[in-house]
């Protein structure tokens, strides 16, 4: 899943893409470099921002979903936690709908979802952007996470959202301090008892830059290192901002045997 922030404020590339056309290109060179979704949001969830309206957020995302629907090959996601957001963005070309709340935060989304048909991803986040990098504490996160995603799903499906149409996000950096976000990485494949896909979101996030002991670096390479511990970890979803790094560590982990041990057979030449 590449990411496509159409904000000023997003912690890595705020501003990057704020130009429709900047936009539109970036979702396009993504698909060219192997990107399976593109997930365009019109607010930072970054922690301690500031919301938007959605009408700011409708004006940022839906002329460049509705280029994009005519354009690209792949789905586009809507990362958003207003119904009104995602519902207009569904009708400009959206086939699901990424909700860090975990569809909780407006009550509108899931009947949206039940009506519509999308695909929904469900995150972990405790709190709000605002207040969840408050001294968050879990008796065991790995636990405590996992048991929010089970109680989310049943609450989904008795919603009437089909199991074919969820998957579910531990919510790394939101709510979790840098030793949550490590455990949640290392445990990942706990995850995989929900008998449903699991999404992750690590991409340049402050643990990165705690673990290198540098917050102005990149993080893409540290980025690209913990994305192949998740592909060990048989995590199906990763949402990251650098496609093609991703994608090429991943080929390659994959033909050397990274997943199973045992290494792919290459086309002859």
């Amino acid at each position: 899943m590449g990411i496509l922030n159409v904000t000023p404020d997003s912690f890595s590339d705020g501003g990057q893409w704020i130009d429709p056309q900047a936009a539109i290109d970036r979702a396009l060179q993504m698909e060219a470099e192997g990107a399976d979704i593109v997930d365009v949001g019109g607010e930072s969830t970054r922690p301690y921002s500031e919301p938007v309206t959605a009408e700011e957020e409708i004006r940022r995302i839906i002329p460049i979903i509705q280029s994009l629907a005519e354009s690209l090959r792949i789905p586009i996601s809507i990362d958003t936690t207003k119904a009104i957001v995602a519902k207009e963005a569904i009708a400009a070309g959206a086939e699901v709908i990424n909700d860090v709340s975990g569809l909780e935060a407006d009550p509108g989304m899931v009947p949206l979802a039940v009506e519509t048909g999308v695909g929904v991803c469900a995150m972990h986040m405790r709190g709000n952007p605002q207040t969840m990098q408050d001294d968050p504490e879990y008796d065991d996160v790995v636990l405590d996470i996992f048991d929010y995603l089970q109680d989310r799903y049943r609450q989904l499906r008795l919603a009437g959202i089909e199991r074919s149409k969820i998957c579910l996000d531990p919510g790394i950096g939101f709510g979790k301090t840098h030793q949550h976000n490590l455990d949640l990485m290392a445990q990942c494949d706990e995850f995989h008892a929900l008998n449903c896909p699991i999404l992750v979101g690590h991409s340049r996030k402050g643990f990165l830059a705690k673990i290198l002991g540098d917050k102005d670096l990149d993080r893409t390479l540290a980025t690209v290192g913990s994305t192949l511990t998740l592909a060990r970890l048989g995590v199906q979803i990763i949402r990251v901002h650098n496609v093609k790094a991703n994608k090429e560590s991943l080929e390659a982990f994959v033909a050397t045997g990274g997943v199973d041990g045992v290494p792919r057979e290459l086309p002859e030449a």
